[in-house]
């Protein structure tokens, strides 16, 4: 369902080469994977890759059984509305709609008739404490507010991945809780989450930590 084979990333900045990610090879189990590391290590880079958001300069991305690093810009997106959702760390909701037309936005893109897109946009709205505030536009929310909405978005279509990045960076302690809560309980079965935190609280409620360091995995680490 989601497996990266020699998964490099270099960036040019000027005259120098920067390698972001160095031969990353791991095949993601069901259930929940924290990624963590210093600043720097490649987090959210692996992340982008993984999504398809970015291509690598070397290896491979399998999603779904399809190797999407071979794949356009278009035919990446078609395999990721299908079968992905991902929290973005800086949200990227869409200022001209309400919280409710951001939530149900995926389940539009997946044809999905208005009631039935409403309705299950209101149910995450509730489950993330939010459904009070169901018709504010993004810059009426606040930041944590905001991360809320982005993760019931990226929950609408019940994807088999869910990617996050720093999901509860932006929330208090209570907030954080219910919205990590929420994740696990999403990747139970044969779903799969892959979450990037620099909590180390947080980390140790996934199944497996990844350990990231100069864009390379250092060790892998089980919770029992």
């Amino acid at each position: 369902m989601l497996r990266a084979e020699g998964l490099t990333k270099h960036y040019r900045q000027g005259e120098t080469t920067i390698t972001a990610l160095d031969g990353f090879s791991y095949d993601f189990p069901p259930g929940a994977t924290a990624i963590v590391g210093p600043s720097g290590s490649g987090k959210t880079t692996l992340l982008n890759l993984l999504a398809g958001f970015d291509l690598p300069s070397a290896g491979t991305v399998e999603l779904a059984g399809v190797r999407i690093d071979d794949l356009g810009e278009d035919e990446r997106a078609t395999v990721r509305l299908k079968n992905a959702g991902f929290v973005f760390q800086s949200w990227n909701l869409l200022p001209t709609l309400n919280a409710l037309e951001n939530v149900a936005f995926p389940l539009l893109l997946a044809g999905v008739a208005r009631p039935e897109r409403n309705q299950r946009a209101l149910e995450l709205m509730e489950k993330v404490g939010l459904a009070d505030r169901a018709n504010h536009r993004p810059n009426q929310l606040s930041g944590g507010e905001q991360q809320r909405v982005a993760i019931a978005r990226a929950l609408a279509l019940e994807p088999a991945v869910l990617f996050a990045d720093e999901p509860t960076g932006n929330l208090d302690s209570a907030a954080g809780a219910k919205v990590l809560d929420l994740l696990l309980e999403h990747a139970s079965g044969q779903r799969r989450l892959v979450l990037v935190t620099h909590d180390l609280q947080v980390a140790a409620r996934a199944a497996r930590i990844l350990h990231l360091r100069d864009g390379r995995l250092i060790t892998i680490e089980k919770n029992s």
